[in-house]
């Protein structure tokens, strides 16, 4: 069925790629105005639609470089309620700054953190600040031709590479697979923590980079559970041996997520939501029937770290209050000698372009 659908739509494909080369292309001419700034700009994105972990490459760039520089991170906000430029304050929520930003933002005190669907405007709105902004991260941002970065972060999953894929409808590239040549970076992400050395260089034939493009490859590391509800944080959970769990995601790809789950819980279910689902009573009322049905005594909600922050509202905490309810934060860790060449490579780039 799977491969009747993609013959189907693979005219609509075309008719998309078409538009979005000719789109391209606009801005490889210059027919189509794109703005330069004097202030070191790194954009990380993918030419896949969701699901290869951008989110975690963003949080490695900004430890890696919020010790020595005034860094600020800007998202387009995806699916808040809010429009223009949003610098992000105490106040604020996944309604007014999206739950990616809403991550950094409370994750990292020392950094500065911005949405604007319009990108040009919101680096010009940092710059006006008082707090002087020496690098900006652009979360997701690849596709967005109206800024001029001179470096480029391409990520693609290890288990769906963009160059075994074709565009919108019938394939998950937002363009042609071309468009990685304006990436200087590419990272192949969720690989196997024991991906040998030849298994890299055969990818790396296959993705057959640029000489000025450089590969790395990275695989994820799970946190501990982090406690969210009432009950949860006044719980001691060692020693303690659930007897079934139920899980809860909302983001594009959770294969990984509950491939760790089932590696530490011998019994869970798992209700699964749309990429970046807004959580809704009726949801709320779900998880908790799903939650009381669980067998056992000793039970437990689990859900990722990109959901917590769209389950944070107060009015979802309150009803989820009397369960012990937990997120697994993750981190991402380059194989071989990645870290150290690409820490190198980050650090030289902020440093060369920062401004006096």
């Amino acid at each position: 069925m799977k491969i009747i659908l993609h013959i189907l739509l693979f005219p609509f494909s075309i008719i998309y790629g078409v538009v979005t080369f000719i789109r391209n292309k606009f801005y490889d001419w210059k027919l189509f105005k794109a703005t330069s700034f004097n202030l070191p700009l790194i954009i990380v994105g993918n030419l896949n639609i969701g699901g290869v972990g951008k989110t975690p490459h963003v949080e490695y760039l900004i430890r890696l470089l919020e010790k020595n520089h005034k860094i600020s991170t800007l998202s387009r906000g995806y699916k808040r309620k809010t429009t223009g430029f949003v610098l992000a304050d105490n106040n604020a929520n996944i309604e007014t700054i999206g739950d990616e930003p809403l991550q950094y933002f409370k994750k990292f005190k020392n950094i500065l953190v911005a949405v604007d669907e319009k990108r040009v405007n919101g680096i010009q709105q940092l710059l006006t600040l008082k707090t002087k902004v020496e690098c900006i991260i652009l979360d997701d941002a690849f596709q967005h031709r109206a800024i001029i970065a001179r470096l480029n972060i391409l990520v693609t999953d290890y288990n769906n590479l963009y160059i075994n894929d074709t565009v919108l409808p019938s394939g998950r590239l937002r363009e042609w697979k071309t468009g990685m040549k304006r990436a200087q970076i590419i990272i192949v992400s969720k690989c196997n923590p024991n991906l040998t050395d030849k298994e890299m260089m055969s990818i790396s034939d296959k993705i057959n980079p640029f000489n000025y493009q450089e590969i790395y490859f990275s695989s994820i590391k799970y946190g501990k559970l982090t406690s969210i509800s009432k009950k949860a944080k006044n719980l001691k959970i060692n020693g303690i041996d659930f007897d079934s769990a139920l899980i809860i995601t909302g983001i594009a790809n959770p294969t990984p997520f509950i491939k760790e789950i089932s590696s530490k819980f011998k019994k869970f279910e798992h209700i699964k939501f749309s990429d970046h689902h807004q959580f809704n009573d009726n949801d709320i009322k779900t998880i908790k029937e799903r939650y009381n049905n669980l067998k056992g005594n000793n039970k437990i909600l689990i859900t990722t770290e990109k959901d917590f922050m769209r389950l944070s509202l107060p009015e979802i905490l309150q009803e989820l209050n009397d369960i012990p309810f937990y997120y697994i934060p993750i981190e991402i860790y380059f194989l071989g000698n990645g870290k150290e060449d690409f820490d190198t490579q980050i650090n030289n780039y902020v440093t060369t372009n920062t401004r006096n």
